[in-house]
C-alpha cells in the first residue's frame, strides 16, 4: 500500500503517539511505502527542526536517516494548481500521483476538503489507521 503523509501527520507521528505513530509503524514494520519528494522532504526537516526545539528530548535524526533508506523518492512534475487556498499543499498530491500512491493522510483542510484526487483518497490518520491498519489485526 502506497501512502503520502503530509507533514502534519509525519511530524505528528515522531513526536507524539496516536493514529500518526501507528502510520510511521506500520511505515517501519514495512506494512505500507511511504512515498516523500524532494519538496516534501525539506518541508519534514525544516518543521521537524522547529519542533525538536521545543521537544528537546527526541531526536529526529533517525526519523529522517531512515527516510533516505526506507521512503521510496519521487520525482513530481508540477500539476496544474489545485489547492488555491494553500498552493503549497499542491506537493502532496504531485507526489501521490507521480508515485502512484492509493492514499494520502493528512489533517489538513485544504487537502481533507477534495476527499480525493485522480482516484487518491485523502483520509485523516484516524480514519485510515481505522480501515486500513486495524483491519489487519493493527493496534
Amino acid at each position: 500500500m502506497r501512502i503520502v503523509l503530509d507533514t502534519n501527520v509525519f511530524i505528528s507521528g515522531i513526536f507524539f503517539t496516536g493514529p500518526p505513530y501507528q502510520i510511521l509503524k506500520a511505515w517501519r514494520d514495512g506494512e505500507v511505502q511511504l512515498l516523500v519528494s524532494p519538496s516534501i522532504l525539506d518541508e519534514y526537516q525544516r518543521i521537524g527542526v522547529e519542533l525538536s526545539l521545543q521537544f528537546r528530548d527526541v531526536d529526529l535524526k533517525p526519523f529522517l536517516d531512515l527516510l533516505t533508506i526506507k521512503a521510496e523518492i519521487v520525482l513530481a512534475p508540477a500539476l496544474p494548481p489545485v489547492i488555491h487556498d494553500d498552493p503549497s499543499d499542491d506537493k502532496f498530491l504531485e507526489a501521490a500521483v507521480a508515485g502512484k500512491a492509493s492514499y494520502i493522510s493528512s489533517g489538513d483542510k485544504h487537502l481533507l476538503k477534495l476527499y480525493e484526487y485522480q482516484g487518491i483518497q485523502i483520509l485523516k490518520p484516524i480514519d485510515f489507521v481505522q480501515r486500513y491498519l486495524k483491519s489487519k489485526g493493527k493496534k
